[in-house]
This record gives structure tokens, C-alpha cells and sequence, in this order.
């Protein structure tokens, strides 16, 4: 199943929408805004997706490409993106969270720290992924403890989590944040042994790593941040929103792999 699911300002039935909080979604002149209004010290989220929060019916598996003609407004803060994920977690979910599964362009601003890739920093503006649902992350379980003391050691961190960070298939770029706030089309290529991305047609980061499970295809700006780090830091919070910010879309499109 290929679709075109949201093109000329109408907005595909497949899609479905969020808005908590000051996040409101809206058609305008053929883009779709997802606005987060200023002034906001609480939860506010403006997103689509195109499965349902209470049947999280995912559709996609590689092969696909998905690309988004997209841009920010606003100098954002929080977290903004869009992508392939399983929706593990959110503050919207009433149920426990699972392991996550993801491949994204992902957005994050300070005090975002989540810290996945060795010598990658927590936060910016990434082309990423991640897959702990795989058997080879779920054997890392029984040392999750021992491995966060490990980390705190720095020599031990640097030879040991690039070990664990193949197992989780955990593959980060940091793009130039300048390209957040233009208008750039953003191509992902999902394939079963691997994904790139690309920016107006220039690849920016391939890898091998990327999820074989099936995930939803999701858009969104919101105001919060999380902290997960490999030497046990965790933490999530809300940044206050001193001016409007939203994620412009002009086109998102799913498609076969060529």
C-alpha cells in the first residue's frame, strides 16, 4: 500500500490528527501548519499521523521512500520531525511504554539530551535511527544496570557503546540547523538492509541499520524534551514557548522504492 497522503491542502483520511495543548493543525494556501502558539508553559503538541492512538495499525515496512517538502518557523523549541516510528511512548498514550523503534529526520533543542550515538550530541537537527526491539537488543536486558555503571567510565564508555550501540541499530547524523527553518525536501530511503537520507537530492547519511518491523509515518512540533543517556540519565520535561513556532508541510509522500 503507496499512497500520496497529503498533497494541495487536503488533508488524506488516513491521517489523523492531534492538537494538545496550544498545538493546532490547519490548511493554508496548499501547505498543512502544525502551529504551537506562543506564550505556553504546558504540553502542547501539534501532529499527524496516519494510525490511530487507540489500534496503533501500522502499515509500513520496507522497501519505501518517503519524502517531505518541509521547513520550521519560529526558532523552535521542544522536539519536531517526521518520520517512521512505533509510537513506544507520549505524554497522549494511556498505556506503558514499549521499546521503541524509529527511523526519522528528529529535531531536538535544549535541554533535549538524548544521547544515542557515540560522539553525536543529544540534541540538534538529525537524520536517525534506532530498533530495540530487535533479539540482539532485548539480550542486552539482563545488563542494562551494570552497563550504565560501565558507561560512567569514560575509556569504558568509548569502547563499549559502540558495541551496544549496533545492537540497538542506532545510526545518527547532525544536520546543519540552518536547514530546519528553510524550505529543503527531504527524502528517506527504507530499505530491509539499510535507509538513506537525502537533502534536495544529495545524500547526507546512509547506513546499514534500520528497522525490519513495521511503524507509522508521523509528523509533529511539540515543546518537550527528554533526557536518555547510556550513563543513566533520564528525564522529560516542557520548555515554555516564548514565540509561535510550526512545522510547515508542503508535500509528504510515500511511495515505492525506486
Amino acid at each position: 500500500m503507496y499512497e500520496r497522503l497529503w498533497l494541495n491542502a487536503t488533508l488524506h483520511p488516513r491521517w489523523t490528527v492531534t492538537e494538545t495543548g496550544a498545538g493546532t493543525v490547519r490548511e493554508s494556501q496548499g501547505k498543512l501548519i502544525l502551529r504551537v502558539e506562543n506564550g505556553q508553559v504546558g504540553y502542547s503538541n501539534a501532529q499527524i499521523t496516519d494510525y490511530a492512538y487507540d489500534r496503533l495499525n501500522f502499515d509500513w515496512r520496507p522497501p519505501l521512500r518517503l519524502t517531505v517538502t518541509a521547513w520550521a518557523t519560529g526558532d523552535p523549541v521542544g522536539t519536531a520531525g517526521f518520520g517512521f516510528w512505533n509510537h513506544p511512548f507520549s505524554p497522549e498514550l494511556k498505556r506503558l511504554p514499549s521499546l521503541p523503534r524509529a527511523l526519522w529526520w528528529f529535531f531536538g533543542s535544549p535541554p533535549n539530551n538524548m544521547q544515542l550515538a557515540h560522539g553525536v550530541p543529544g540534541f540538534g537537527w538529525k537524520a536517525a535511527t534506532l530498533d530495540a526491539t530487535r533479539p540482539s537488543a532485548l539480550l542486552l536486558a539482563p545488563f542494562a544496570l551494570p552497563s550504565v555503571l560501565l558507561m560512567r567510565v569514560p575509556a569504558l564508555y568509548a569502547r563499549l557503546w559502540p558495541v551496544i550501540q549496533r545492537r540497538l541499530r542506532i545510526s545518527e547524523h547532525v544536520l546543519d540547523p540552518a536547514l530546519l527553518t528553510e524550505r529543503h525536501t527531504y527524502t528517506l530511503d527504507w530499505r530491509a538492509d539499510g535507509a538513506t537520507f537525502a537533502v534536495d537530492g544529495q545524500t547526507v547519511h546512509e547506513t546499514a541499520f534500520a528497522p525490519l518491523g513495521k511503524m507509522g509515518c508521523i509528523a509533529w512540533i511539540d515543546n518537550q524534551y527528554a533526557v536518555v543517556t547510556p550513563q543513566g540519565r533520564f528525564g522529560w520535561g516542557i520548555v515554555p514557548v516564548e514565540r509561535e513556532q510550526a512545522l510547515i508541510l508542503e508535500e509528504v509522500v510515500i511511495q515505492p522504492h525506486p
